[in-house]
C-alpha cells in the first residue's frame, strides 16, 4: 500500500484502498507494520493499530482516552455534535462511563434479551411475509434494516409515526453525501428536535420502556444537582445522549452484521446448505461472520492521556489512534488462514464486538437478532440467491462502518 498522501516519509497514508478493498489493504499494512500514520475520516493524521496483539492490548489500555477533552487542541474535528447527544459513552472513561453505563446494561441482560427472542421473530416472519410473494427483494431495505429499527424502536418505546425519518437521519451521519454539504448538520438537527421532543413526551406520559425508565432514574435521582461518582445520576445531555446512541447503534451494527452474514452465506453456498440443514449452528457461524466480515472496522478514536508505544511505535499524546478490529480480526498470527470463512474454527478472542470496559452493549442482542433473523430468512426461502452480479454489489465508503447499500436477492 504506498504513501499517496504527501511526498514526505512521515506523510499520512492514502485511506482509499481501506475503502476500495479493505481486507487486501489491511493485509499489506500488518505485513508492513503495526502502526502506520494515516489521514483519518475527518482529513486530520491519524494513527492506524493494525495487529491483533497490539489491538487488542489497546482497546483495554487505560492511558488511551475516548474522552476528546485529552485531544490535542485543534487536532481532531471529527463529529460537530450538540452536548445535548455529545455526552454519551463513546466520549467518556470512568468514573462517568462507569456510572452511566450501570443505569442502562440491565436493558441488555442475557434474560431481557431472551425474553425478546420470540417478538423478534415475529416481527422477521412478518417482514418475509410481506417479500414472499414478490419472488424477489432487496435484503438491507426489505428486511435487515427494518427488523433492527423494529426491536430498538420497541424497546425505547418509540411511536410507529416517529420512525421513519431515523433510516435517513442515520444514513446522513454513517454516510454523508459529498454533494449536500449541509445534510449532516441537518440530520443532526432534526435528531436533537425529535428525541428533546420524545423524552418530553415520556415525561408527561411514562411507557413500560427503557427510555421512561431512564427518564425516572434522571428525575427521581435530582439529577439538576449534577452527577457524582457515588451515585447513579444523569445530566439532561447524558439522558439525550444515551437515547440518541442506542437508536443510531442499535441500528447500525446490526442491519450491517445482518446484510453480511447473507452475503457470505450466498458467496459460501456449502455453509448455506450446512446452516439450512442444522440451524443450531448458526451461534457458532454468527460468530464468524462478525470476525470474518463484521460491521465496525474501527473502534472508537482514542487518544493517548500520556506519550506512550503501541507496537514499538511512539504515539505521542492527544493525537487521534484508530484500532483497526477488521484487521485484528484476520491477523494470521491470532487466525489461521484468516481469509478463510470457517465457522468450526476458535473464534475466542475474536474482536468484532470490542474488548475490556468499553465491550459493546447491546452485543447479546445484536446476535440474538441475527441468529434470529438468519434462521427465518433460510427457513423461509431454501433457494436463495443473489439477483444481481456479484461485482455489482456496492459498500457503504466508510471507514467505521461496514455494510452494503442494497442486496437484491430472488428465490
Amino acid at each position: 500500500m504506498q504513501n499517496t498522501a504527501g511526498t514526505g516519509p512521515d506523510a499520512p497514508i492514502d485511506v482509499t484502498p481501506l475503502l476500495d478493498d479493505p481486507y487486501a489493504a489491511y493485509a499489506a499494512l500488518r505485513e508492513a507494520g503495526p502502526v502506520h500514520r494515516i489521514a483519518g475520516a475527518d482529513g486530520q493524521p491519524a494513527w492506524l493499530v493494525t495487529r491483533y496483539d497490539d489491538v487488542r492490548r489497546a482497546l483495554a489500555d487505560p492511558r488511551l482516552s475516548l474522552d476528546k477533552r485529552h485531544a490535542t487542541p485543534g487536532g481532531y474535528r471529527g463529529f460537530s455534535l450538540p452536548p445535548a447527544l455529545d455526552a454519551n459513552l463513546l466520549n467518556m472513561d470512568p468514573p462517568d462511563h462507569t456510572r452511566v453505563r450501570r443505569l442502562v446494561v440491565k436493558a441488555f441482560t442475557p434474560g431481557r434479551v431472551n425474553a425478546l427472542r420470540e417478538p423478534v421473530r415475529r416481527v422477521a416472519d412478518e417482514l418475509l411475509d410481506a417479500m414472499a410473494e414478490r419472488g424477489r427483494a432487496d435484503l438491507i431495505a426489505d428486511y435487515a434494516g427494518p427488523l433492527p429499527i423494529t426491536v430498538i424502536c420497541d424497546l425505547l418505546g418509540i411511536p410507529q409515526d416517529d420512525r421513519r425519518d431515523f433510516l435517513s437521519w442515520s444514513d446522513a451521519l454513517i454516510t454523508p453525501d459529498p454533494s449536500r454539504p449541509g445534510q449532516m448538520k441537518e440530520a443532526i438537527g432534526s435528531m436533537l428536535e425529535f428525541y428533546t421532543g420524545l423524552i418530553a413526551a415520556k415525561r408527561a406520559q411514562p411507557g413500560d420502556d427503557l427510555l421512561s425508565d431512564l427518564i425516572a432514574v434522571r428525575d427521581d435521582a435530582g439529577a439538576d444537582e449534577g452527577a457524582d461518582e457515588g451515585g447513579d445520576r444523569l445530566s439532561e445531555d447524558e439522558l439525550t445522549s444515551l437515547a440518541f446512541l442506542i437508536l443510531l447503534a442499535g441500528y447500525e451494527n446490526t442491519v450491517h452484521l445482518i446484510g453480511n452474514a447473507v452475503l457470505t452465506l450466498l458467496d459460501h453456498p456449502e455453509q448455506l446448505r450446512q446452516l439450512q440443514r442444522n440451524p443450531a449452528e448458526l451461534p457458532a457461524a454468527v460468530e464468524e461472520f462478525l470476525r470474518y466480515d463484521g460491521p465496525a472496522p474501527l473502534a472508537i478514536r482514542r487518544f493517548p492521556k500520556e506519550d506512550l508505544e503501541i507496537g514499538g511505535v511512539r504515539i505521542p499524546a492527544g493525537e487521534s489512534v484508530l484500532l483497526s478490529i477488521a484487521s485484528a480480526n484476520r491477523d494470521p498470527g491470532r487466525f489461521p488462514e484468516p481469509d478463510t470463512m470457517d465457522p468450526g474454527r476458535d473464534l475466542s478472542g475474536h474482536l468484532a464486538m470490542g474488548h475490556g470496559i468499553h465491550y459493546c452493549l447491546g452485543a447479546p442482542l445484536a446476535r440474538m437478532e441475527t441468529v434470529t433473523a438468519l434462521d427465518a430468512l433460510l427457513a423461509r426461502f431454501p433457494e436463495l440467491r443473489l439477483d444481481v452480479p456479484r461485482g455489482a454489489l456496492r459498500h457503504r465508503r466508510a471507514l467505521r462502518a461496514r455494510g452494503l447499500i442494497s442486496l437484491p436477492v430472488a428465490w
